[in-house]
């Protein structure tokens, strides 16, 4: 028994030197999130937002749309001292929603104006929010850091939905297109 586990000892400490232990390297990875923008933007029933024009330094680590959730988009950062910002949006009610997103954050009843739009302002011990409802359509702007970077998250926020597609041409027999 003693020669079957020095053997098994034998190699683990084989395998543990093949394995890399950078334990300078950063274990978070920024995440290329295009594909699924505009996955949602065509999914959704109002313009999803992401941020433009982020200093260098603010890193995408999560992206999901889930329509069975109320149609329910998030996206979030590293800001660049390794805080987290996100982006929810919902068309769930915002009562329920807010607080779920900003692990029970509550309204100050305060608001916070970002580009000239009034935001309202949430506290909470985990999490901070700026939350705004339009037409039907719940933005929160969360996370643990500062109110100055979800600020600045806010404002390089961009809504668009994306340009329609084209249909088919509709052709004559000869596949010309018919005339009117």
């Amino acid at each position: 028994m003693i020669l079957s586990m020095a053997v098994i000892g034998a190699v683990v400490a084989v395998i543990y030197m093949f394995v890399p232990h950078d334990d300078s390297k950063d274990p978070v990875k920024a995440i290329d999130y295009r594909i699924e923008l505009v996955t949602a933007q065509r999914a959704a029933p109002y313009p999803v937002m992401a941020p433009e024009g982020l200093p260098k330094g603010w890193r995408p680590t999560s992206v999901s749309y889930v329509r069975a959730e109320g149609d329910a988009w998030h996206l979030g950062f590293l800001d660049p001292d390794r805080r987290y910002v996100a982006i929810e949006q919902s068309t769930q009610a915002p009562g329920k929603y807010v607080p779920k997103v900003t692990h029970q954050a509550r309204n100050t009843g305060g608001t916070h104006m970002v580009d000239g739009r009034a935001w309202q302002r949430w506290e909470g011990e985990k999490y901070d929010a700026l939350v705004r409802v339009d037409r039907g359509v719940t933005t929160v702007v969360t996370g643990s850091a500062p109110m100055a970077q979800l600020t600045a998250m806010a404002e390089a926020l961009e809504s668009s939905k994306p340009p329609e597609t084209p249909g088919p041409t509709p052709s004559g027999p000869t596949g010309s297109p018919a005339q009117p």
